[in-house]
């Protein structure tokens, strides 16, 4: 028994070709526009263009008409390709050699060139290469100009929902720019606020340090002051008693100069008496003197004590003044105080402001997460519609190759007929001929036979 592999159900290579090029060809004989029908077209988009230049394409024609055909489906033309490929240049050959080694017609032209493959992809021309805008040949142009223009026509059809979608879609995108312009305006208000509540902490910690310097040294004042005030107290109360001590001593003096005034006469009548009481007196008046000199002293050290009593009590003006200036910094201190309570308050006040911004911040954030997220579902909801129409379009476009095959069929399927029939019309005609022919010659055997039949006649009534 022969070995008998299992065959592929898989139709060979060529064959699948051969049937996808019957598509293509019965695809384009449905897409294929007349060439009046192409040159009427391109008229009406404001180029001039002739049946003479459709036959014989220019290059330089063809690029401004692809690239009328670009800025009106992609709004890309060579101008707008020109920024990117320029710097693509001189990223690969550096800014000097850029220019010379890439000319900008040359390397403008490439960049639309692939954005308008894109573009002939999506209209169907799955072949599209360069050679189409640098060689055009007639079939060619016919061609991809016939694909671009249905396209151009379909998507005219469809213009209210791309409208739609594109309206929405720049109004996301405007709605998405004014949150942004105004997220960045909300960081650059509290990045502002942050600095000058940094720049206020600064100047509020030197105020607070300043004030504590002026309340220690404020104390330290008081201090010195209330001991100069009790060395003060001291002092006068010192003077005091030294001054009732000296007035009861002037008092005793006067007494005894009048006491003595009084003994004078009786002292004289007695030496010995008078020698015991001149004895006496002089004790007395050397005890007086030096109770005197006693005094002197402390008059003097009470004088020098009256001079130091002045001195500490200038000390004291001068203290009292300093303190009087000390008031007024400690004024002026309440006052910077009070300031700093109000810019404290101010900048609690900024501080709710910088929350609030904080709140108003992230509402906006989730505002733009959410239009965000809801720019995505526009997105995937019309990319599922552009998905559904295009399968609509493939739909309809297998309805239209079935169409199209069922119309090639059929006028296969006539022109067979047409072939038959005029093949049975001629045999019928040479049928005809052969009719009349043989009707001729018939008629002429007849005749003959009638000219046989009379001759014979004739013969047989002479005969008779």
């Amino acid at each position: 028994m022969a070995f008998n592999p299992r065959m592929s159900i898989l139709p060979p290579q060529p064959q699948q070709s051969r049937q996808r090029k019957k598509e293509e060809e019965a695809a384009y004989a449905n897409m294929r526009l007349p060439d009046r029908e192409i040159v009427g077209c391109i008229n009406e988009l404001g180029i001039p263009f002739t049946l003479a230049d459709l036959q014989k394409p220019n290059p330089i024609q063809v690029q401004m008409i692809f690239e009328w055909f670009g800025e009106l489906l992609m709004n890309k033309t060579r101008q707008t390709v020109d920024p990117a490929m320029r710097a693509a240049a001189e990223d690969v050959c550096g800014p000097e050699l850029g220019e010379a080694m890439m000319p900008s017609d040359t390397r403008n032209l490439l960049g639309f060139y692939v954005s308008l493959r894109r573009l002939m992809l999506d209209c169907g021309v799955n072949d599209f290469s360069f050679n189409d805008l640098y060689k055009p040949t007639h079939d060619r142009l016919v061609r991809m100009l016939s694909y671009v223009i249905n396209f151009v026509r379909f998507r005219e059809s469809q213009t209210s929902v791309i409208d739609e979608h594109c309206n929405k879609a720049e109004q996301t995108k405007a709605r998405i720019e004014q949150l942004y312009v105004e997220n960045q305006n909300m960081e650059a208000q509290l990045e502002e606020m942050r600095h000058n509540r940094r720049a206020m902490e600064v100047l509020v910690q030197e105020k607070t340090v300043r004030n504590e310097e002026l309340k220690k040294r404020l104390l330290e004042l008081r201090r010195s002051q209330e001991k100069v005030a009790a060395r003060l107290e001291e002092a006068k109360t010192k003077k005091g008693e030294l001054a009732a001590e000296l007035e009861e001593k002037t008092a005793t003096k006067i007494a005894l100069k009048q006491e003595s005034a009084k003994l004078r006469p009786y002292v004289l009548q007695s030496p010995s008496a008078l020698q015991a009481s001149l004895a006496e007196l002089s004790n007395t008046l050397n005890n007086d003197k030096a109770h005197i000199d006693a005094l002197d002293r402390r008059s003097r050290a009470l004088q020098t004590s009256t001079d130091s009593f002045s001195v500490v009590s200038s000390d004291v003006a001068s203290c009292i003044k300093l303190l009087e200036e000390i008031a007024i910094e400690l004024a002026k201190e309440e006052e910077e105080n009070v300031k700093n309570a109000r810019q404290r308050d101010a900048l609690t006040e900024r501080g709710h402001n910088v929350r609030e911004v904080e709140r108003t911040e992230a509402l906006l954030k989730r505002q733009l997460a959410k239009w965000v997220d809801r720019t995505a579902q526009l997105r995937t909801q019309s990319e599922e519609k552009a998905q559904k129409s295009m399968e609509k379009m493939e739909e309809l476009r297998a309805v239209h190759r079935k169409l199209t095959e069922e119309r090639s069929e059929k006028g296969k399927d006539i022109e067979r007929r047409r072939v038959r029939i005029e093949q049975t019309e001629k045999k019928m005609l040479d049928l005809k001929e052969n009719i009349e022919n043989e009707v001729h010659a018939a008629h002429d055997e007849y005749l003959k036979m009638e000219a046989h039949i009379k001759l014979y006649i004739t013969e047989m009534e002479q005969a008779i």
